[in-house]
């Protein structure tokens, strides 16, 4: 066999090995580029008890969602009473605890519907990254695969009504996140989006921002038009929706008045629009639609379409696929819309309340009710609702799927479900 022929054959093994893993990982809230879309073809639509791969409780509650990378598992937990959260580290297979780290954090008194483990993990193929807050300090870690710690860096505290709960996510070598205060709650308190070094902590950029009425819960992501370089996409009350260079954290485009309530939702991806939502009151206020503005400035942003009536999302982050829009209300009601336009398809109420985002896999979207039911509907222009399956306790987080199984987060316990053939 000649070398060649080797040479050959290990670059195709090295690619199949690429994607089989690449089908392996959720590394952020609401898994690749936040969109929650899987190619997943092994989730069940119904399912009971005895259809779990396995089911553990956790040490401590929270509202975060699980991450996953291979054959680990991500998640927090933490003790309001104690002043403390766990970072935990789980096997895929049995839901075995592999390690947990426990920080402590100054003790507060979140909104009855935050807690102290909201914010989901980041995880990349070296380190999982944890971010921790309250009203005195900001604790973000990195931590090895295997439990040890590699840095950590402290922040002042989060300044807020309610709380916080944005996420971080890893892109290319750095650590983003929002360090967002209310002017309610602090008139001095520094408002940033920053940038981190993955590997060191380092901080590489920051962008100063200004403290508006409503701290943002929102989690960026990243856009890649068809021509020109990414940007980050961050959604705020006090600054609109707003592109931002990653390699500088200087603001490309920015759409100031988008939001003119409190924002919690994360921004989506339909093609070429970006689409976000805020609201107040346990009511959403607007969904909007902007087409992006370039990164050399040569094309403005444009604002395509806006619903400021009927029921409109306020928490939980939308999913876009196939060109169409499905937004889930606080609520409970469940609607279809065309993202290109923003006609609305459809809209019923399958089950209760939803805090939590949906996710999508195989033509079916998974959403988890405030109630801890989980809610699957057909991805279609026309609505099918195909299973409501109970998990028994209360859930405000977002169902991960990686490696054929879906990962279902209560207040305290963790679900696995499907992978089987």
């Amino acid at each position: 066999m000649s070398r060649g022929f080797l040479k050959w054959l290990f670059v195709i093994w090295a690619i199949l090995s690429a994607l089989v893993s690449q089908g392996q990982q959720w590394s952020r809230f609401r898994g690749p580029n936040g969109q929650g879309i899987s190619d997943a073809k092994t989730i069940p639509v119904k399912w009971t008890e005895k259809d779990y791969n396995w089911k553990v409780k956790l040490p401590g509650e929270g509202h975060s969602s699980p991450v996953l990378w291979g054959d680990k598992l991500f998640v927090t937990g933490g003790d309001q009473q104690a002043g403390h959260s766990v970072l935990l580290a789980l096997s895929v297979s049995d839901g075995g605890v592999l390690w947990q780290k426990e920080y402590s954090l100054s003790k507060y008194r979140p909104n009855k519907l935050n807690s102290f483990a909201t914010a989901t993990p980041a995880v990349d193929a070296e380190n999982v990254y944890v971010l921790l807050t309250s009203p005195e300090e900001t604790i973000l870690a990195a931590l090895s695969h295997e439990g040890t710690e590699i840095w950590k860096r402290t922040f002042e505290g989060i300044r807020c009504q309610h709380g916080a709960g944005s996420s971080p996510i890893v892109y290319d070598d750095m650590v983003i996140f929002t360090h967002e205060h209310e002017n309610s709650s602090s008139k001095d308190a520094k408002s940033i989006w920053i940038a981190v070094d993955r590997k060191t902590g380092e901080t590489r950029w920051t962008l100063d921002r200004k403290t508006g009425p409503k701290t943002s819960y929102s989690t960026p992501c990243v856009y890649t038009p068809s021509i020109g370089a990414p940007q980050l996409i961050f959604n705020s009350n006090a600054h609109g929706m707003t592109g931002v260079d990653p390699g500088t954290g200087k603001v490309i485009w920015e759409v100031p008045s988008a939001f003119p309530a409190r924002v919690v939702s994360s921004p989506v991806i339909a093609d070429e629009l970006l689409i976000g939502s805020c609201g107040d009151g346990g009511a959403g206020k607007r969904l909007i639609a902007i087409r992006p503005g370039s990164s050399d400035g040569s094309i403005q942003p444009e604002e395509v379409y806006k619903i400021e009536s009927g029921h409109r999302p306020y928490v939980p982050t939308s999913i876009a696929k196939g060109g169409l829009l499905f937004t889930f209300l606080d609520r409970g009601n469940v609607s279809c819309w065309n993202s290109a336009t923003g006609r609305q398809l459809w809209e019923e109420k399958p089950a209760g309340r939803f805090f939590g985002s949906p996710v999508w896999a195989d033509g079916k979207i998974y959403c988890i009710t405030m109630d801890g039911d989980v809610v699957v509907i057909r991805a279609s222009e026309t609505y099918e609702l195909l299973a409501v399956n109970p998990l028994g306790e209360t859930s405000h987080a977002t169902p991960a799927i990686a490696g054929g199984r879906m990962y279902l987060r209560t207040y305290s316990h963790l679900f696995s479900v499907g992978g089987k053939k």
